[in-house]
């Protein structure tokens, strides 16, 4: 049984860890951005936009970043053909869902309109800017290496 589950198990270098956790942030960054874009402009509170991309770069830089060079920093350390899952910790993966939930809960919640809107830009825009991070160490990751003196 263990020699299946393993044959089974989606292994995946290092790099790929560090495209998924990159393309993952960008992702779902762009569509909280984007929803909370949407119900700004519905609740007629568009100019709340700059106050959720002030709020969500102040998170970005001084929360975000940290946890995304903690999560590079975690990739860095797996073996290649570890299992696509381990793109996040067990920690991260619980906090993804509790977001979620916490998501659910605003959407159908009674807060206005023009705050979730703002909660959802300003959440969305912090994740998109800290993929950057992602996408630098992905991107190092895909350059050639090359001998010392050539």
């Amino acid at each position: 049984m263990h020699n299946l589950l393993h044959r089974l198990k989606p292994g995946v270098p290092q790099d790929v860890h560090l495209f998924s956790a990159a393309l993952l942030w960008s992702l779902v960054g762009t569509g909280l951005l984007l929803r909370g874009t949407f119900w700004l402009i519905d609740a007629a509170a568009a100019g709340f936009l700059i106050i959720a991309v002030i709020a969500g770069t102040m998170k970005s830089l001084f929360i975000l970043d940290k946890s995304a060079r903690k999560g590079i920093d975690r990739i860095l350390l797996l073996d290649d053909g570890s299992c696509l899952g381990a793109v996040y910790s067990k920690r991260t993966w619980l906090m993804v869902a509790a977001m979620m939930g916490a998501g659910y809960f605003l959407r159908h919640s009674p807060v206005p309109l023009g705050l979730a809107g703002t909660l959802y830009a300003g959440m969305g825009w912090s994740l998109l800017l800290s993929s950057r991070l992602a996408w630098k160490a992905w991107a190092k990751s895909r350059k050639p290496h090359t001998k010392r003196g050539a």
